[in-house]
């Protein structure tokens, strides 16, 4: 979804034998990068059903979910545990850049410990 150079995306459950493009059986939410910090609307109810119905999301989805609470909070709650202290997160804070000096840096450090 989206314009040029301004992407957004929907979380959606899918049949694994359609197009990736294709029809979708279920829209569960939405993830916008652009604005900072990022932000990311979803309906947990539909994530956790889709989840239990055995769903698996891709690895982009996951990291996602992981970064908002929606794993933590499924893991909670695939145990039988009380997960109502989990607080699912509406952004997403970007990470810090390595300047070129602190990748060199750590380049060399690998290095050292290879030897």
């Amino acid at each position: 979804m989206g314009a040029k150079k301004r992407p957004m995306y929907r979380f959606v459950a899918i049949d694994s034998r359609r197009a990736r493009e294709g029809r979708f059986v279920d829209m569960l939410g939405h993830y916008n990068p652009i604005v900072r910090p990022a932000t990311v609307s979803i309906d947990e109810e539909k994530v956790f059903h889709w989840l239990k119905e055995g769903a698996t999301p891709s690895e982009t989805v996951h990291t996602l979910f992981s970064q908002i609470g929606i794993n933590e909070k499924w893991e909670l709650l695939k145990s039988g545990k009380d997960a109502s202290g989990v607080e699912i997160k509406t952004m997403i804070l970007e990470r810090k850049k390595r300047s070129r000096k602190a990748k060199k840096a750590s380049v060399t450090e690998e290095e050292k410990a290879a030897k």
